[in-house]
């Protein structure tokens, strides 16, 4: 029986459902088919249908003719040939078993009868398997000619090619924008002139921002413009023009600098091909890996300090050669200590390392990028030795990584630390107020100590997600201070790069961004237009209350981006990435090579270096893919524990809401899955908020089912085999990353559902009783939570060239200070003599960094004078790992008398709480 009811319009521009989302579309529409076919209602499968196909255009594979035999068959009410053929699409799609096999393309259920038509009978037949892709095709030519020109495309393909690839053409910008987001396989565009405008589909939130773009008009659909757009959110991908006007004019355009190549017309189709092919063999290259694998099939006899270099000493070994069976042969062919004979020096590369770090610098959006195999810790710290020296000032961020810290007293540099906003409640911190590091700024320039203030140290995002607007931070230090050097320490945030929704918050992302900015000559008029209304001499509170803008003329570029690369991305541990973009580093490039000296190993593991070049051909090809399901599993996540009626009694995952105070979310953004939200206002939200939350980061509180977060995480790892990231009093913190699946979620669910039965049948079992002890311990970690405390302030000993409104200090004398026995003393924490001292003097000064985990940070450095508030902390605190701190000895103090011998403090010399 036909279907009468008219089906919803499906909308195109729902850029959150990815990969998962299709996925689960295509179930149901095997599911419906199962149901029609067993004499259900037909209803429900026809809707399905219509549904799936709008966006199965952007698509490959299926592709125009297995989408229409599907419906044909519904339209001669064929439930059986429906059924089968839907279920072979959606198994093909699972697998993705139609990118080697030919059989997946035919709309026949056995044979290959029509594949010729559909595809080159070179598909499949390659003894190798050859990587597959699609490539986008935009053009004015007639949807009825589009089956022709697919397959003249196809008729291009040989044997010989590298890569396999599958034209997916549409008819106007809206469509070929949508298919370039929903589309994760697309890695080149192909832009004919003379498409439409609009798409024949919904899509009235896409449609709301191309007019606020100027796209209103069908003469605004240009090649050009189009090319811009599609740069803008997949930046990976190769874009071509074709052109049947005067191309040598469009080729010298330095607008059509986002292009890979023009060409006219259709003169040279095969070249145009081959160019497609050449464009993803480059990004497919990986330089170092790619010699690394050639090295170790050659016969090398090694006469070097590498005894396990080409692995004789292993599998010869009848006591070690069970770790040569564990690893495998090739880990110890590809051993060597060498630099020669087609490998590379870490410290000095000019060959493939060099190569393949210019790849990554492409990549990340960087001038250049240098590979460290020992952490983002070494990142960090070959960054702040190489610009900063003794004496300079540096805004930090006081609750970043320890490697700041320590690259301070190696620098000899002096911290200016800020506070983060805190979260009490969930024993953690949040990121810097934009306000709080102005203010920095502009006290030391009040203390005509601006010129010694070089640095800018944040950490983006945070351990916890918040993430900065990091355009607007630079932009507005900027104003005050035009040659600030920028050191975003995003170790937890690399592949943001590859998200178009994320990569505006990066520091390479926002850096392109103001650089952008400042060559577009209304940016000038901006700067004078806001000076004319500040006038010449504005307060520092109307500074602080307004969006500075910078003077373009003045603003030297200077951003350092350090990345771990082993946390987001597919490199072995320890493999981090520096990327610059500072159009100063001809100045500083000598004593940036002599911190790569002074930090990086001079026997880096070639495995390491590999997995970095190999990590970065990964997010070139199908970064955009694998981030967009990370995002995916991450809702998926997020909206199952908070619905889910069970689980959602004892546990939730913060939203943004609760993450990142209302201040700060300017937009009026509350949340991804918040009613009504769509990709409009979260890019609204990324575009404008002070801060915003990393969806893959999500703090699940435990606290509220009676479990604090170092137990819980116990639970987890011992009994579920569960590993999660950091805790805190009340919380774990989950990450959902480009290795994570659809199974990882439904265990991590199943687990959590377990565990709040059990919860449930305790306390069911146990009476009374059982239910006040409960709602006692979950009181007790949801609100009995100790203050956090803020850094004070450098004691006067170490505050020797200080100003009057500002609180760095020397952080390196406070640390060497420790080197001298006598000149330390101890004191327990809970010892009367602690509380005498807070109370009459003389100060605690602490002569070591005291860490404990959870949080994670400081909250004690070396020449610090401990207050009230930090020793009410660590009293509170109940956690077994503190860096710096042995119970049985107690604090570690520098004495009274060393700090006299240092010189006489200064009577002026204030007491400095840092502004919250």
């Amino acid at each position: 029986m036909a279907n009468d009811a008219k089906p919803a319009q499906q909308r195109i521009d729902q850029f959150f459902s990815g990969p998962g989302g299709r996925a689960d579309n295509w179930r149901d529409l095997v599911e419906a088919a199962k149901v029609w076919n067993r004499g259900g209602n037909r209803a429900a499968y026809d809707a399905a249908l219509t549904a799936l196909a709008v966006t199965e255009e952007f698509h490959g594979y299926p592709g125009l003719r297995l989408m229409a035999a599907l419906k044909e068959a519904a339209a001669a009410g064929d439930a059986a040939t429906s059924h089968v053929l839907a279920t072979r699409i959606a198994q093909a799609l699972q697998t993705k078993s139609f990118r080697q096999h030919a059989g997946d393309w035919s709309t026949q259920d056995e044979g290959n009868g029509d594949v010729p038509d559909l595809l080159p009978p070179t598909l499949g037949q390659s003894a190798a398997r050859r990587p597959y892709f699609e490539t986008l095709i935009v053009t004015g030519v007639p949807a009825s000619n589009w089956p022709g020109l697919l397959s003249e495309w196809r008729k291009l393909r040989r044997p010989v090619d590298a890569f396999i690839y599958e034209p997916v053409v549409v008819g106007n910008l809206e469509d070929a924008f949508c298919a370039a987001m929903l589309n994760p396989n697309i890695a080149a565009v192909v832009i004919n002139e003379g498409f439409a405008l609009r798409s024949r589909h919904d899509a009235p939130v896409l449609r709301a921002m191309t007019g606020a773009m100027g796209l209103n008009e069908e003469s605004d659909a240009s090649a050009l413009r189009l090319a811009h757009i599609l740069k803008r959110v997949r930046p990976e991908l190769d874009l071509y023009l074709m052109s049947n006007r005067d191309v040598e004019e469009l080729a010298g355009n330095p607008e059509a600098d986002v292009v890979r190549r023009v060409f006219y017309s259709v003169e040279d189709i095969l070249e145009l091909h081959l160019s497609i092919l050449e464009g993803v063999q480059d990004r497919f290259d990986t330089p170092f890996f790619d010699n690394l694998k050639k090295y170790a099939q050659r016969p090398i006899g090694t006469f070097h300090a590498l005894p396990i270099a080409r692995g004789k000493s292993v599998f010869k070994s009848d006591w070690i050669r069970d770790m040569g069976e564990f690893y495998g042969l090739n880990l110890f062919l590809a051993e060597s200590s060498a630099t020669t004979g087609g490998l590379d020096s870490m410290l000095e590369p000019t060959g493939n390392i060099k190569k393949a770090q210019e790849k990554a610098a492409r990549a990340l959006g960087a001038d250049r990028v240098y590979f460290v195999t020992n952490g983002t810790s070494t990142s960090n710290k070959m960054a702040v030795q190489a610009l900063l020296g003794p004496g300079d000032i540096a805004i930090v961020d006081r609750n970043c990584h320890k490697s700041h810290h320590y690259g301070m007293v190696l620098a000899g540099a002096q911290p200016l630390y800020v506070e983060a906003f805190p979260m009490t409640e969930y024993s953690m911190y949040g990121a810097v107020p934009l306000q709080t590091i102005k203010r920095a700024l502009l006290n030391a320039k009040a203390d005509g100590r601006l010129d010694r203030v070089k640095m800018i140290d944040l950490t983006n995002c945070t351990f916890d997600g918040h993430i900065y607007n990091t355009r607007r931070v630079m932009e507005e230090c900027l104003a005050i201070k035009p040659d600030l050097i920028f050191l975003w320490d995003e170790a937890w945030f690399g592949f943001a790069r590859f998200s178009p929704f994320l990569r505006r918050r990066t520091a390479m992302g926002a850096a392109n961004e103001i650089e952008a900015w400042m060559r577009d000559p209304k940016s000038v008029a901006a700067y004078e237009k806001q000076q004319a209304e500040l006038g010449k001499n504005p307060s520092d509170e109307v500074l602080l209350k307004t969006r500075l803008i910078p003077d373009p003329r003045q603003i030297r570029l200077r951003v350092y981006q350090t990345n771990s690369t082993h946390k987001s991305m597919s490199a072995i541990r320890q493999g981090s990435m520096l990327a610059v973009k500072d159009i100063e580093f001809h100045t500083v490039e000598a004593q940036f090579k002599e911190a790569v000296f002074t930090h990086a190993s001079t026997s880096p593991n070639q495995q390491l270096i590999a997995s970095l070049d190999v990590s970065r051909r990964q997010m070139e090809l199908e970064g955009y893919g694998l981030v967009a399901n990370a995002m995916e599993i991450a809702f998926a996540i997020r909206n199952t524990v908070n619905t889910n009626p069970l689980i959602s009694r004892y546990f939730r995952v913060l939203g943004a809401d609760a993450m990142v105070p209302k201040e700060y979310r300017q937009s009026g953004f509350t949340d991804y899955l918040a009613a009504g939200t769509n990709w409009a206002s979260a890019l609204r939200s990324l575009n404008d908020d002070e801060f915003c939350l990393d969806p893959t980061r999500m703090t699940l509180v435990c606290g509220t089912a009676g479990y604090d977060g170092t137990s819980f995480k116990g639970l987890l790892a011992s009994r579920y085999n569960i590993q999660v990231n950091k805790t805190s009093r009340n919380s774990v913190l989950i990450q959902s990353n480009i290795n994570n699946t659809r199974s990882d979620v439904a265990h991590l669910v199943r687990v959590l559902a377990e565990i709040s039965g059990e919860i449930d049948r305790g306390l069911a079992k146990g009476g009374a009783n059982a239910r006040v002890d409960f709602d006692m311990r979950v009181k007790s970690l949801m609100k009995d939570v100790p203050d956090l405390p803020n850094f004070s302030h450098f004691h006067d000993a170490y505050r020797s060239d200080a100003g009057t409104k500002t609180n760095e200090g020397d952080i390196r004398g406070g640390f060497y200070s420790a080197y001298d026995a006598a000149g330390c003393e101890y004191i327990r924490l809970h010892d009367p003599e602690i509380d005498r001292r807070l109370k009459n003097g003389p100060d605690l000064v602490s002569a070591n960094f005291v860490i404990p985990y959870p949080p994670g940070f400081p909250i004690m450095v070396p020449g610090q004078v401990i207050t009230q508030e930090t020793i009410d902390f660590m009293r509170k605190l109940d956690v077994k790992e503190i860096h710096g701190y042995d119970a049985a000895e107690g604090l570690k103090l520098v004495t009274t008398e060393a700090l006299a011998r240092m010189g006489k403090p200064r009577a002026a010399a204030p007491k400095f709480k840092a502004a919250s």
